[in-house]
């Protein structure tokens, strides 16, 4: 005699259960669909009506009105240095990205892998996977973000060679050489974007006695910012207020300028790639040197930071493709192929 299978199992054999991978940055928050691949990115901030804890709008919506919002309206970025900095905020920024991906299908609870940065603590750990399950996940995963940067940019985290990823987000940096599947040694230091972006804001504040806001500091970053001199540099204008005499004042800003703002943040994550180089075996070391390093990240798209590593370890550095992508192309692979890549999830409750 045979036993029918249960509901859920059939729906999960069917495809109705909507798995997903989330990549929930500090800066940006990404959605990757099994079977559709990326079907979401979105700023991680919301607005939120103070005057009755409302969430108005989340994402690119929200972000607009970072600065522009009047007193009754705040614009919150609630992940900070790549963890939750106020829980309920960033459950309700999930649940509303969830919905937005899956609309009001039967089987509406998702199975969810979610990406958290590898120097986090069992409570941090803990707040992200509470988070996910209050925003209506089915079942929570969590994998780490080194990994899954390191399965979507394609390395070989499964054979018996040493793989070494970069992984530069808005709030953290993580570092780590991976073999056999498991994190042979790794560091994670809270410096991402966001540092490189108040480190522009503190140098013209310092210098100029001009005040700039986030989005002007981001767009001088991505436009003339670099780690290494480049060929083709040109000043850029920027605007802000005088905090002389409070009145809008432009000044011009050099590439060479930006690269000394952002000295110390850089600084901080070649410490990290440093240290981890010298917790690496010898054998793994070499398979390194052969194979190079991958960076990944928003952070990987600074001008010339591949060439400072490079000169500073004397290694080869590439740039992975798509590197925004990659932690939630990674999670998503994961998915995929769970058979194969369960493994990469770091706690006891794998799928």
């Amino acid at each position: 005699m045979f036993s029918l299978p249960s509901l859920s199992s059939l729906a999960a054999r069917l495809g109705f259960y909507k798995d997903i991978g989330i990549d929930l940055g500090t800066a940006n928050t990404l959605i990757y669909m099994r079977g559709q691949g990326i079907i979401l990115r979105e700023p991680s901030v919301v607005a939120v009506d103070v005057r009755n804890d409302q969430v108005k709008c989340v994402g690119q919506a929200a972000k607009e009105v970072i600065g522009r919002t009047p007193g009754s309206i705040v614009a919150i970025r609630p992940l900070k240095d790549g963890v939750i900095a106020d829980f309920d905020i960033t459950a309700s920024m999930l649940k509303m990205f969830i919905k937005q991906v899956l609309g009001n299908s039967w089987f509406a609870r998702p199975r969810v892998i979610i990406c958290i940065p590898s120097g986090v603590t069992a409570v941090e750990r803990r707040a992200v996977k509470e988070a996910a399950h209050n925003a209506g996940a089915k079942q929570v995963s969590v994998i780490e973000e080194p990994m899954a940067a390191a399965i979507g940019a394609g390395l070989p985290i499964a054979e018996a060679t040493g793989s070494m990823v970069v992984d530069i987000g808005g709030g953290t940096s993580e570092v780590a050489v991976i073999s056999l599947g498991g994190i042979v040694a790794s560091r994670s230091v809270r410096v991402g974007g966001d540092e490189f972006d108040s480190a522009i804001i503190q140098y013209v504040k310092k210098k100029y006695n001009l005040l700039i806001g986030e989005r002007t500091a981001e767009d001088v970053k991505m436009t003339i910012g670099s780690a290494y001199p480049y060929e083709g540099e040109e000043e850029m204008e920027i605007k802000g207020r005088n905090l002389l005499d409070g009145l809008p004042k432009n000044i011009m800003l050099s590439p060479a300028e930006v690269r000394e703002a952002l000295s110390d943040p850089v600084s901080q994550v070649l410490d990290a790639v440093r240290t981890t180089l010298e917790k690496t075996p010898p054998e793994l070391s070499a398979d390194i040197i052969d194979h190079g390093i991958t960076l990944t990240g928003g952070g990987a798209l600074l001008k010339g930071l591949d060439r400072l590593i490079a000169h500073e370890t004397g290694m080869p550095v590439l740039v992975a493709d798509n590197p925004l992508d990659c932690v939630a192309t990674g999670s998503g692979m994961v998915l995929e192929d769970l058979d194969r890549l369960k493994e990469a999830l770091s706690d006891e409750d794998r799928f």
